[in-house]
This record gives C-alpha cells, structure tokens and sequence, in this order.
C-alpha cells in the first residue's frame, strides 16, 4: 500500500490497555487528548470496545498519526491504510 496519497483512508487504533499516559503522541498528533481518566483518546473515534478505540480517517495527516505511533514509548498505537474494496 502507498502512503503517497494525501487523502487515502487510514485507521488508527489505540490500545487504551496498554496506554500507560505518557502522552508522547498528543504532542505529536492534536488528535490525541486526555481523557479524563488520565489515559489517551482519539477525537474523532468511530467504533470502541472497553480496551481499544479505532478512528477513521481521509485527511493529509495520516504523517502525524504514524510519527504519534513511532513516538508512543509502550507501542499502544496502530495506523494503517485501508484497502479499497
């Protein structure tokens, strides 16, 4: 898959389970925030279970969640590029 397309569709995951709120991506990504239990989350998310949140996105800012990904010290995010279908 290419990242060259600046509005491909994208997903980003968040495993809040292992998020330890280090907050390495806030910095990183603005749509990151602090919950108010003191963990990460997504704006914007679009589906969730009780351990992980996953929010979709087709913007020019799929960079910023992979730097947000590299930069978290515990490895709680994922990005990846959705395949057409």
């Amino acid at each position: 898959m290419s990242t060259e397309s600046a509005n491909a569709e994208y997903q980003v995951r968040l495993d809040r389970d292992r998020c330890e709120g280090i907050f390495a991506c806030l910095v990183r990504d603005d749509r990151f925030v602090e919950a108010g239990d003191g963990l990460a989350t997504i704006e914007g998310t679009d589906e969730s279970d009780d351990d992980t949140l996953t929010a979709t996105f087709a913007d020019d800012r799929f960079e910023d969640a992979r730097t947000a990904a590299r930069a978290c010290p515990v490895d709680a995010i994922e990005v990846r590029e959705v395949a057409d279908e």
